[in-house]
């Protein structure tokens, strides 16, 4: 799994989504039962985008359905994969929120590709949570 992930979210081959498309949607909608969810893919900085071309989470949420918002800007920073487990815990400033309106009293689900120490989705879910949002729980696709 870590190949395919390297050559999807590195390598850009975005048609490896395709083959965990279906197990992405089977597990969602096994794992949550919020009636009406909004979905917040983890956003990349605008360097790293440009680097990319997409962004996997957005991939990702697309694949689930539903209400996809982007509240959420990330502050362009060294990679999260050459960060140490301490340095990404205690990072600040790693998100922005630009737009609050959509996610105030909603049950908000995180979607990203990766969850290693955990510190992106807490991050983002501390913002979304002094936001306004009801709930905030997230969907990823592999647990490091």
């Amino acid at each position: 799994m870590k190949d395919v992930l390297a050559r999807f979210k590195f390598r850009g081959d975005t048609a490896l989504a395709e083959l965990f498309k279906r197990d992405v949607q089977a597990v969602f909608k096994r794992s949550f039962s919020i009636k009406e969810p909004v979905l917040v893919p983890i956003p990349l900085s605008k360097e790293r985008l440009k680097e990319r071309g997409f962004n996997q989470s957005v991939m990702l949420a697309s694949m689930i359905g539903g209400p996809i918002f982007q509240p959420l800007i990330k502050v362009h920073q060294r990679k999260q994969s050459k960060k140490s487990k301490n340095d990404r815990l205690n990072q600040k400033g790693l998100f922005q929120l630009k737009q609050p309106d959509p996610i105030v009293l909603k049950d908000v689900i995180l979607v990203d590709d990766i969850y290693t120490t955990g510190a992106t989705v807490y991050h983002a879910a501390r913002i979304l949570k002094d936001a306004g949002a009801k709930s905030v729980s997230s969907f990823t696709l592999i647990r490091s």
